[in-house]
């Protein structure tokens, strides 16, 4: 077993966490589990998790094991251990890996600064590989940088959409039942079909549930169980509540899940994945603009933004600001970057932007999109004596992509009456779709509206 090394901070994940929920119910649930850390002599709930990684992916139908196939470039069980690792309360996250990807695990650890990561080497079969992390964590020798937990997690490597409200619910209602796990209610009718291949009965939709992942159990619980399973459940089980009922008579309590708990498991899953990543990283705009601009083409453009992104949060300010607000993290969930500039192609703007951005962790975990745009008057200024100088991007773009930066050009017509309002629509029209489809193949592209 091998300790992970801590990154760096890293932006969060996109969505709602647990300590931005005041008021919800999840956050007195929050306060529970802490058993409020400010008062000494307080208990807290030790939480650990456990994941599974070493399946092959035969449904997938692909020569890449499912959790390493990528996603915006990034491999799916990066997003899974994002998902864990940014609430605060599990101490320790188990990976059990086969062999011959643990140096590929070691390589997704360190290239995204994952943290609380501890690997394992994974059984022939999903139970094995479970109990080798639960091993790891039972080990509590003053060496270890592991301890065993109260509440141990098992969550698949392949469920990236797991929120905290969820793993709280689990684990609370571990606490206190000794078992529990997730359930969501069954799309299709399960029936049972008789060995000439003619339908024998069929269950009841209303009465039976869809058993789903996260699952958590005391430790002593589940380890006890996986120590007494017999060779057969360990080979050909699936279903952990069943192990804990069966050896350690422990009747889990089922909590309701929310429909983001599917498991990625054919090929079509991962398009899937990918459309509600894009979409959660696209719910926010930072435009940028020298305050020595004109301000009316950049209002104008703003207002067609809002119209045509009417659910997206878009905010305006200076560079020297929005700078300050990326080095302190505080623009951790925006990914999307429009620099104005307004009758000019030095792209000064949009330098010192990709520069803060450089410097910054934000395009780590997620390609993040700059848009610099451009507002020329054609009558004043003929668009070929501004080519050379705009050739600028396509040059720039293709260093920035080795960063999981996409910057794109963006020309707009700057002129009087109706031809630059519908300028201005398209312009917006394409800013929404360079964000929203976040292709690196019109990386470094020259767009005109």
């Amino acid at each position: 077993m091998e300790r992970g090394t801590p990154g760096a901070s890293r932006p969060a994940e996109p969505g709602p966490c647990l300590s931005n929920l005041r008021g919800a119910e999840p956050a007195a649930s929050a306060s529970r589990l802490s058993a409020d850390r400010a008062q000494p002599g307080n208990p807290t709930i030790a939480v650990a998790a456990v994941l599974p990684a070493g399946g092959c992916g035969e449904r997938m139908g692909v020569p890449t094991p499912k959790q390493f196939c990528p996603i915006l470039e990034r491999p799916l069980i990066s997003y899974t251990l994002q998902a864990l690792e940014r609430v605060y309360w599990i101490k320790d996250i188990v990976v059990a890996v086969t062999r011959e990807n643990m140096g590929t695990m070691r390589n997704v650890i360190q290239k995204y600064q994952h943290k609380r990561i501890s690997l394992v080497e994974a059984g022939e079969t999903r139970h094995r590989s479970i109990f080798n992390g639960l091993k790891a964590l039972a080990k509590d020798q003053p060496d270890s940088q592991l301890s065993k937990p109260e509440v141990v997690i098992i969550h698949d490597a392949v469920r990236p959409f797991v929120e905290e409200d969820v793993l709280l619910k689990v684990v609370i209602a571990a606490k206190e039942h000794g078992a529990a796990g997730a359930i969501r209610p069954l799309v299709s009718t399960v029936i049972s079909a008789s060995a000439d291949g003619c339908l024998e009965h069929s269950l009841e939709r209303a009465r039976h549930r869809a058993s789903e992942m996260p699952q958590a159990f005391l430790f002593d619980v589940i380890y006890e169980a996986y120590r007494q399973c017999s060779d057969y459940d360990l080979e050909f089980g699936t279903e952990c509540l069943h192990l804990a009922l069966k050896y350690s008579h422990m009747k889990a309590k089922l909590v309701e899940g929310s429909p983001d708990l599917w498991k990625v498991t054919y090929k079509r899953d991962l398009y899937a994945a990918e459309s509600i990543i894009k979409e959660r990283i696209s719910h926010e705009i930072c435009v940028l603009m020298n305050p020595k601009d004109d301000i009316e083409p950049i209002d104008h453009l703003l207002k067609a933004l809002k119209n045509e992104l009417n659910d997206v949060k878009i905010e305006s300010g200076a560079l020297s600001q929005v700078g300050r607000d990326i080095q302190q993290s505080k623009l951790e969930k925006c990914y999307n970057f429009v620099c104005m500039n307004i009758m000019t192609s030095d792209f000064q703007e949009t330098r010192n932007l990709l520069s803060t951005l450089e410097e910054s962790s934000l395009s780590i975990l997620y390609p993040v999109v700059v848009v610099s745009v451009h507002f020329f008057d054609f009558e004043l200024v003929p668009l070929s004596q501004k080519m050379e100088s705009l050739v600028w991007v396509r040059d720039t773009a293709k260093e920035m992509k080795k960063r999981n930066i996409l910057l794109h050009g963006l020309i707009i017509e700057y002129s009087q009456g109706e031809k630059f309002q519908e300028s201005l629509r398209q312009g917006a029209i394409i800013i929404a779709a360079l964000i929203k489809e976040r292709s690196s193949g019109l990386v470094g592209q020259l767009l005109v509206a």
